[in-house]
């Protein structure tokens, strides 16, 4: 491997479905799986492609019961080719199944987005034939992919046989346990061609939501080569006949377009990607545009780690662009916690879009600002859900999806035990705390005060109205509570033996339900007073009830036990789990709540967290903001204690979440330096070495990804914007020591920051823009446009 490529230099068939989702190449608006063209989804191979935004559902019938479920939609393939020696009745078909791989290495080439492919064959008369692919989907025009395929006979010369298609008979079937689940999303499937008969074109709807897809395929081929058309039910097919001579190659270039239903400015999905597959550029253009586009993304997205952290930091990066481009400022879509990459939570929207948008805001607040309007547009939904439930205000959704309904499963499946067991996980309320943060921190960083002021002050105003009403006095307390939700640790979905699902008091929750009231007041007393009387018509609130907000934004309760803030109400009366003997009788218990629910036990009988939920306020907030939060809520709050709370809790998490190891080297960077790396590094390798068990083969963890860019960007440099400036208050991780990277802050494009042991440069580039005020704990000062400054750091 360079510093710009990822690559594997082996064929291990077990390994397939992972390295197929790390070498998934997108451009924000669609994404195809890294799978070989002459596969079929099998359970080595699985080649999904995904459009932003695109959902179908479905009902299924599991465990005596109806189910309904949306998915995101796998889309026809487009990368079906495949070549066949002809020889009578002894032709063979040159792929994994009925060839062996002889050599086979994939190098995915991270400057300029194209996926290399290198696999020699040998069929069972022992003739050789090496395949030689490069592939792209474009980040140049987001509506295009091509792939390129080199075929060379090594020992032998003859006629093969080339099948290309579009196959739209792919259904969702790439996670094992949904497959009780229907997936079958696509109908009306028809095949045809263009007018002047070069281009070949699928087209289908899905089932339910009716989106119609289009693909149109245009191949570029030897001079002279006879095509066949042998379209068959679903699939557009094309062979061609081709020589191949000892020694000479024969290449095929297949370009795709693709176009939905949900696309703008064109009349008809068909017609827009027969005319872009007609019109598109030959192939060496496009590979030309292609690293063009992505040199464009790399020095706006700049961030520099050496060492094998930072290329695995840079493949994170890339995989983030893929999914979440500038391309994505144009369309209807969230933050899928799995990227476009494969289908594991059915590509809903969960909260992850709070640890992917710190980083983004910072360099495409475009970006951004579109993710955030995709959570305004669904604001009227939310307001209709919580007044469903008899409150105010706006209550979001645990998972979202094509609208603003909650699509949080009903059931999910146990695969150790093979259960379908009732899922609570909608009673994470803290979603709507994550979009309140979301929307502050993109005010900070981009200074969009349009935004602020408009759709951002609705949402912020909503969310900050369901915390409060979802507050109960309790008079014994003289505090208010908030009752029957979950927090992010999600092993917890109710007390012992309880009849109802809920836990009360979730601190992580009340802690962020205090900020949001807090933050709204604010916003509410510095609007201007057109605005702030607009608001106050159209979502009735009045001067009677911002008093009542300020009393419950400082009043709620925060329970705590043995000297530490407790999870929740009533945590530290759980039991303690054998920790050291389930290790010693499973090994890894990431999933403990599998474990204990196949053994006839249940996890909320005990003192276990599946990842950071406490901790997660020292992720989302500065040691003196957590402060200044609990001496609102007249709760002494000192280092002593919150280093206590972080070693109990260290104890008492068992990491079932790529996001866990994130937090913990986050928070631990600052409480407890030496051990902070071993989790840093979890986070790093979360993926590639598929901690989790088998999951990255059903999509990146698109949260944790992010969240490795931002621990370097903001979280190892304290870094904290500012109205008029940006707080820096940076700690030494050795293993992490050298970096730089530049960010985008309120106008100032590419503010440079590099750090070495003991040494911090910061540069402004030149502009009309206003100096930056940088504040330092032993220092602050001015940097004007065009002035850089280099700063000694403590310790």
């Amino acid at each position: 491997m360079t510093s710009w490529t990822w690559e594997y230099d082996e064929w291990v068939p077990a390994d397939e479905q992972l390295r197929e989702s790390l070498c998934t190449l997108g451009n924000g608006y669609f994404a195809t799986r890294g799978a070989f063209p002459e596969c079929d989804a099998d359970d080595i191979h699985y080649p999904g492609t995904y459009a932003a935004g695109v959902y179908n559902r479905l009902t299924s019938h599991v465990s005596g019961r109806d189910v309904e479920n949306e998915d995101m939609v796998n889309l026809p393939n487009w990368l079906p080719l495949r070549v066949r020696r002809i020889d009578g009745e002894n032709s063979t078909w040159f792929t994994p199944g009925t060839a062996r791989v002889v050599e086979h290495s994939q190098t995915l080439r991270l400057d300029a987005g194209v996926l290399e492919r290198r696999t020699r064959y040998e069929d069972p008369d022992g003739r050789l034939l090496l395949v030689r692919q490069t592939r792209l989907v474009s980040m140049e025009n987001p509506h295009l992919a091509a792939l390129r395929t080199e075929l060379t006979a090594e020992n032998w010369e003859g006629e093969v046989e080339v099948e290309a298609a579009l196959d739209g008979t792919v259904t969702n079937s790439g996670v094992a346990r949904y497959r009780d689940l229907d997936g079958r999303h696509l109908t009306a499937l028809r095949t045809g061609a263009g007018n002047s008969g070069d281009v070949a074109w699928l087209t289908c709807s899905t089932t339910n939501s009716d989106i119609e897809i289009a693909l149109a395929a245009r191949y570029a081929l030897p001079p002279g080569t006879p095509v066949e058309h042998a379209d068959t039910e679903g699939r557009s097919v094309r062979r061609f006949r081709l020589d191949l001579r000892s020694g000479h190659s024969q290449v095929v270039d297949k370009i795709v377009a693709l176009y939905t239903g949900h696309d703008r400015a064109i009349a008809d999905p068909r017609d827009a990607a027969v005319e872009h597959a007609r019109t598109a550029p030959a192939f060496d253009q496009l590979v030309a545009d292609q690293r063009a586009a992505w040199r464009d993304l790399w020095r706006r997205a700049e961030l520099d780690v050496p060492n094998k952290a930072g290329l695995i930091l840079r493949l994170h990066l890339f995989q983030v662009l893929q999914t979440l481009s500038p391309h994505t400022a144009e369309l209807d879509a969230g933050v899928p916690a799995r990227g476009l990459h494969g289908e594991a939570y059915r590509g809903h929207i969960f909260w992850d879009e709070l640890f992917v948008l710190r980083y983004l805001n910072l360099h495409f607040p475009e970006v951004s600002r579109a993710l955030l309007t995709y959570r305004h547009r669904r604001l009227e939904h939310a307001v209709a859900a919580a007044e469903a439930i008899g409150l105010g205000g706006a209550m979001y959704p645990w998972q979202s999806g094509s609208d603003g309904r909650e699509e949080t499963q009903q059931l999910h499946l146990n695969p150790r035990s093979g259960r379908w067991l009732e899922d609570h996980s909608h009673l994470q309320r803290h979603v709507g705390s994550a979009i309140a943060y979301n929307v502050i921190k993109y005010y900070e960083a981009s200074g969009d005060a349009h935004f602020h002021h408009t759709k951002g002050a609705e949402m912020l105003l909503q969310i900050a109205r369901f915390w409060v009403r979802s507050a109960t006095w309790d008079p014994e307390l003289s505090r208010y509570r908030i009752l029957g939700v979950m927090g992010p640790d999600e092993y917890h979905e109710a007390y012992p033996d309880a009849e109802r699902p809920g836990l009360d008091d979730n601190a992580y929750t009340n802690i962020t339900a205090t900020w949001v009231i807090t933050r709204a007041l604010e916003l509410l007393r510095n609007l201007p007073a057109p605005r702030r009387a607009e608001l106050a018509l159209h979502t009735g609130f009045d001067d009677e009830e911002e008093e009542h907000w300020e009393e419950v934004s400082r009043n709620l309760h925060i329970p705590f036990h043995s000297g530490v803030i407790s999870q929740f109400d009533g945590y530290g009366k759980l039991q303690e789990l054998d920790w050291d003997g389930y290790r010693a009788k499973y090994g890894d218990i990431r999933r403990l709540d599998r474990i204990l629910e196949a053994e006839g036990d249940t996890v909320d009988r005990y003192q276990a967290s599946k990842q950071a939920d406490v901790l997660m306020l020292g992720y989302l907030f500065s040691p003196s903001e957590l402060a200044g939060l609990f001496a609102r809520l007249g709760y002494a709050f000192d280092d002593a204690l919150w280093g206590r709370t972080v070693e109990y809790y260290l104890r008492r998490t068992s990491h079932g979440s790529t996001l866990s190891g994130l937090v913990h080297g986050w928070v631990l960077a600052r409480v407890r330096r030496t051990d902070a790396w071993t989790f840093v590094l979890e986070a790093l390798r979360g993926d590639i070495a598929d901690l989790q068990g088998g999951t990255t083969g059903e999509g990146i963890h698109l949260g944790a990804m992010a969240g490795t860019l931002d621990l370097v960007q903001s979280g190892l440099t304290g870094l904290e914007t500012r109205p008029g400036g940006l707080a820096l208050d940076p700690v030494p991780l050795p293993e992490l020591s050298h970096y730089r990277f530049s960010l985008r802050y309120q106008g100032h494009w590419g503010v440079h920051i590099q750090a070495s042991p003991g040494i911090l440069d910061i540069a402004v580039p030149a502009s009309d823009r206003f100096p930056i005020t940088i504040t330092l704990p032993q220092d602050s000062f001015e940097l004007a446009p065009g002035e850089s400054r280099r700063v000694l750091l403590d310790g």
